[in-house]
């Protein structure tokens, strides 16, 4: 019988003085017995409505009846048909949008904490399972993926369990792509990351760290010289954009691609570390997705005061709702209806403040959200010695400038249908380098997609 309780049962969390002082992850996972409770809050609807809202389209009911059955690992093997990064997407996919949105339970209260149960059964395989994966059987052919985020990862593992000889080509010296350079440690411990890509290397999938697409090797010359009969293009949004206003080029101005790959990747917040990254006393983090809370959080715990620059309202913020409870329990400040508008710097060229100007919400804009206008005269100042930029990102010009005939879209973005595949035949793209920066799961339902895409391609040809 389900447990009609409106409410999710709560995960522990770390203390906020302590956690803001340390880089260990926040959200500590459910228990066998919380897990079992909150399982027992989904009805196992016939017409299963949270499938239709993942992009990957697990069978949630048929994984949650698996938990309360108490048969985790069955649960997380039902997971891992349809996802390759299980204990990834229960940490940072975006649920409360997504299949926890279509939840009937959350018509009358809260939906069933659907991540939380898959990450419950993804720790629990990674804690208590050999991972005894074995490459398929080889069909003889060659993919090459460009990019070791979450849909070069997803599609790399698709093509694999089909037998294919798959090589992933990534520009930075360690694979993960974006779920090591930009989530941070307290959201997605590395080793997580790690022994997911571990997973797929015992699958057969090579990994090429410390090459650039576009100048060690071109998308031609791997097609036409290295053998490769098809490219999958996920090379993610790595290009940072600005505000063009006054002072953007002082010293203690990051984009927050810069400064969150110096913290996740290089591991700058340590005292031994060789990365330089200044330790502000105040800062301020402009935007307000997962990105502006992540430096945020970030900053706090290089001893930071913190402060978050956002045009618009609370109720406006992309960031998950979770991510801006933790904000703000770790003591980092909103200023909303707040918009910088020059960066003052000192003799030294150094950030002392930003200039920022009131706002309030017009008539909705392109995007369907109450456009912001300034209030005249309303210019003040906040003191800050470093300021991080969360405006988005945009695709890498490299690829296409290196692409003969690749078509893209004004603002850098591959133009490609909905089977990834692009302009040019044999060569499919997915995630961000599509899209422009969007969700971990989102980028995964793409790789997978054009993984299926790329099978009949090369077994039409």
């Amino acid at each position: 019988m389900a447990d009609m309780s409106p409410k999710k049962h709560p995960m522990l969390l770390l203390n906020p003085e302590d956690r803001a002082e340390t880089f260990n992850e926040v959200a500590l996972g459910y228990s066998e017995t919380e897990a079992l409770g909150e399982a027992a809050r989904c009805l196992n609807c016939k017409n299963m409505p949270c499938v239709s809202g993942c992009p990957v389209n697990i069978r949630i009911p048929d994984f949650i009846q698996l938990i309360k059955d108490k048969n985790f690992e069955g649960a997380y093997q039902k997971i891992a048909e349809a996802s390759s990064l299980p204990a990834v997407c229960g940490r940072v996919c975006p649920q409360e949008r997504q299949c926890e949105s279509k939840c009937v339970r959350g018509i009358k209260g809260e939906p069933v904490g659907i991540g939380r149960l898959e990450r419950f059964v993804a720790d629990y395989h990674n804690n208590h399972v050999e991972d005894n994966r074995q490459p398929a059987p080889a069909n003889g052919h060659k993919v090459a993926v460009i990019g070791s985020g979450p849909s070069g990862l997803t599609c790399a593992g698709e093509l694999s369990k089909m037998g294919y000889d798959v090589t992933i080509f990534e520009a930075l010296h360690i694979a993960g792509g974006v779920l090591v350079y930009g989530i941070p440690e307290f959201r997605l411990p590395k080793k997580t990351v790690q022994k997911e890509i571990d997973g797929l290397l015992k699958m057969g999938v090579k990994i090429q760290t410390n090459t650039v697409i576009g100048k060690t090797f071109t998308i031609d010359e791997l097609m036409h010289e290295d053998g490769f009969e098809a490219v999958f293009i996920g090379s993610g949004a790595g290009l940072p954009k600005f505000m063009n206003i006054p002072g953007e080029n002082l010293r203690g101005v990051y984009s927050a691609n810069e400064f969150l790959t110096r913290i996740n990747l290089m591991k700058a917040y340590r005292a031994d570390s060789t990365t330089p990254i200044m330790h502000p006393m105040q800062t301020i983090v402009v935007g307000g997705g997962n990105v502006a809370m992540d430096a945020a959080r970030c900053a706090r715990r290089l001893g930071s005061h913190v402060t978050v620059v956002y045009r618009r309202t609370r109720a406006e913020l992309p960031a998950r709702h979770e991510e801006v409870e933790h904000a703000m329990e770790e003591g980092i400040e909103f200023a909303f209806l707040t918009n910088p508008i020059s960066i003052n710097g000192n003799e030294n060229n150094a950030v002392v403040s930003v200039t920022c100007q009131k706002m309030e919400l017009s008539e909705p804009d392109a995007s369907g959200r109450a456009r912001p206008v300034p209030v005249e005269g309303s210019e003040f100042d906040i003191s800050a010695d470093a300021v991080i930029m969360a405006l988005g990102t945009s695709p890498n010009p490299l690829i296409k400038s290196t692409t003969q005939g690749l078509e893209t879209q004004k603002w850098g973005g591959i133009v490609a249908d909905e089977n990834g595949a692009t302009s040019l035949p044999g060569v499919f793209a997915g995630g961000d380098a599509v899209t422009g920066a969007a969700t971990v799961i989102l980028a995964m339902g793409a790789g997978k997609t054009a993984a299926k895409a790329i099978d009949e391609y090369i077994r039409n040809k």
